[in-house]
């Protein structure tokens, strides 16, 4: 006999949420404390909040200049935050589907086991959550202390220490926040501050099962899943042809100063940043349109599964390029490695995608009649492409921007704040923990075809 299940007994989705809007709670509370904003600068509440869900979010889109605006305390609080939003969560509802796996709902177990990249087929989760603590605490520490060894001898020994934990913090928890008005570009052609920030940037976004699984091969105790190998090629792809796009449409623009070298570096950087972390080394608000979309499509697609990345994720996007290959090869199955990928798994990576792209049309048609409603229809015009850069980068949580951000009205901050919400959870992760517990019935009729394309 099955035990009943009330309609209000949380659920981890409903406490997943809820702990981020604890979190972001909290954060905003702690913001606004006099003690986190410098004297006579007090932060209004729009602003905190704004802030707040932007750190829990490891988004990285500012209002407020971090450096600048915010007190020691207030830094200390905001990358508390990115900490806990990015990693801390992440392995808290890890901890939660293993305490509570045998009693999840069909429905948490799909959304749990999209949100962590398939941990569900391990009979046991601790590995992974130890990983995920063990990697996060070496990963931070060391690129810390690389990045306070190049830092100390012109900053000084308190100032880079703190630079190079936040930023290294801020890096692998792909959160891109800056103590730096300007992010990263004064080390634009700092060969050691790129590589060190992308490294961590990568390594937060490959997601937690897939460092398992190459640790684990390593030893020789697992085989690669078809999961973390299309993660790693996938990865590989977009950055070169990511850095390859960027390369070759801001060669005459803001590469174009640069020698060999320094457009190499800053062309692989922006590339890795752009689809997850939100640093800049150039200034994005000076480059061409062409460029602008390019980095749109690399934030849409983001970082990993189961990782401190936003964004659709790069297997949703890898199963719908193969899927589509696939049927314009008139193929009925998604091989792929030696495997065939499920058609559950198909539509799953379809109904992410067009969750995604709903949430940012719906995002920018509201901003847009948000922003300057009085404005000419040139002038509309004129900010369109800025303002779908915003949603985009908002939604997937990646924090790069225009420099559009501090001067948006406060409905639009409020729009803001939700996207980043939003991306940061998953739009079918919120619906979820609001919908109602009642069994859906799966209903199968006789087929009938009906034309498309």
């Amino acid at each position: 006999m099955g035990v009943a299940v009330r309609e209000h007994d949380p659920t981890p989705i409903r406490v997943l949420v809820s702990s981020f809007l604890t979190l972001i709670a909290l954060g905003t509370g702690l913001l606004l404390l006099p003690m986190a904003t410098p004297p006579g600068q007090p932060i209004g509440w729009i602003d905190a909040l704004f802030t707040a869900t932007s750190a829990t979010c490891v988004t990285g889109l500012v209002v407020r200049d971090t450096g600048l605006a915010f007190t020691g305390f207030g830094q200390a609080v905001i990358l508390a935050l990115i900490q806990l939003g990015g990693v801390g969560i992440m392995t808290f509802s890890l901890l939660v589907m293993r305490i509570l796996g045998g009693r999840l709902s069909l429905t948490s177990r799909e959304v749990l086991h999209s949100t962590l990249a398939g941990a569900g087929v391990f009979s046991d989760l601790w590995p992974l959550l130890r990983l995920a603590f063990r990697l996060t605490i070496t990963a931070e520490t060391l690129g810390a202390l690389m990045l306070f060894a190049h830092w100390h001898g012109e900053m000084g020994f308190a100032r880079a220490a703190w630079a190079a934990v936040f930023h290294a913090v801020s890096a692998f928890c792909n959160a891109g926040f800056s103590l730096w008005s300007t992010s990263l570009m004064a080390f634009r052609t700092d060969v050691l501050v790129n590589l060190v920030i992308g490294a961590l940037i990568v390594m937060g976004g490959l997601g937690y099962l897939s460092v398992f699984e190459l640790q684990e091969g390593r030893a020789g105790r697992r085989r690669r899943s078809l999961h973390t190998r299309l993660v790693l090629r996938t990865t590989a792809v977009l950055i070169a042809l990511g850095a390859f796009g960027f390369w070759a449409l801001e060669r005459g623009h803001a590469l174009a100063r640069m020698d060999a070298g320094d457009r190499l570096v800053t062309s692989l950087f922006q590339s890795v940043t752009t689809r997850t972390a939100g640093f800049n080394s150039v200034d994005f608000s000076s480059l061409a349109p062409g460029t602008l979309f390019l980095v749109i499509l690399l934030m849409f697609v983001g970082g990993s599964p189961g990782s401190t990345a936003g964004g659709i994720k790069t297997t949703t996007f890898a199963v719908l390029v193969l899927a589509s290959w696939g049927r314009l090869r008139h193929r009925t199955h998604v091989n792929v490695g030696g495997r065939t990928v499920s058609p559950l798994t198909v539509r799953d990576a379809l109904t992410v995608t067009l969750a995604g792209i709903a949430t940012v049309m719906v995002g920018l048609f509201t901003l847009l009649l948000l922003e300057a409603p009085a404005a000419t229809v040139v002038e509309r015009h004129a900010v369109f492409v800025e303002l779908l850069f915003e949603v985009v980068s908002a939604s997937a949580t990646v924090g790069l921007s225009t420099g559009i951000t501090p001067d948006l009205e406060p409905a639009s901050k409020l729009l803001i704040v939700l996207l980043m919400f939003l991306g940061r959870l998953g739009p079918l992760t919120v619906v979820f923990s609001l919908a109602r517990r009642v069994p859906a019935l799966d209903i199968e009729y006789a087929e009938e075809g009906v034309m498309v394309g």
